[in-house]
């Protein structure tokens, strides 16, 4: 039986199928979670795997590399999220991120993921509440891929890092979507 669920930490420390990184249409290391993925599975194997892909990548696509030295999973997705700042009106993207996401983990067998709040960090732009905005739009992905593919099941971790994220996000998860935190 599928199920997803909001933990307070970093979704490169769960251990799961797939590690999502919220990643930049180059896909190279940058900050933020980036950066610690990139520095866990080793950031010279895991660049040469990103680079290729013909960059650069759309808002809301999702390719997959070797988790390398990341030992808490077996491969890393790489999630484009849109940056609010440019483009503020780009809900559907950040919907794509992470429907495309959970869509490239079953293509490849795996069926449990672990996420960051993408598009919440430098990305979230001038967005009321980024933390919000991504709870929402990965609960909306979640329950589309379950009524999609209701006979392949996932488990799906979505990590809140911060204190003021977590309860951001955890209001979202609870009250708007009526799930249960972890």
């Amino acid at each position: 039986m599928s199920k997803i669920e909001l933990i307070h930490g970093s979704c490169a420390d769960q251990v799961a199928d797939v590690v999502v990184n919220a990643a930049n249409s180059g896909l190279w290391a940058g900050g933020g979670i980036c950066g610690v993925i990139f520095a866990k599975a080793g950031e010279d194997e895991l660049a040469k795997a990103c680079s290729k892909y013909r960059t650069p990548l759309s808002d809301g696509d999702a390719v997959i590399t070797p988790a390398f030295n990341l030992t808490n999973a077996k491969a890393i997705i790489h999630a484009v999220g849109p940056n609010f700042g440019a483009t503020p009106e780009a809900f559907d993207k950040l919907f794509d991120a992470y429907y495309n996401s959970l869509s490239v983990m079953k293509e490849n067998g795996y069926h449990t993921i672990s996420f960051p709040l993408i598009s919440s960090g430098i990305f979230g732009g001038r967005l009321e509440n980024p933390a919000v905005e991504s709870t929402r739009q990965c609960c909306r992905a979640y329950k589309k891929f379950i009524s999609d593919y209701p006979d392949y099941d996932i488990e799906v971790k979505l990590c809140a890092y911060g204190r003021n994220e977590m309860a951001r996000a955890q209001a979202e998860f609870e009250g708007g979507m009526g799930l249960r935190t972890k």
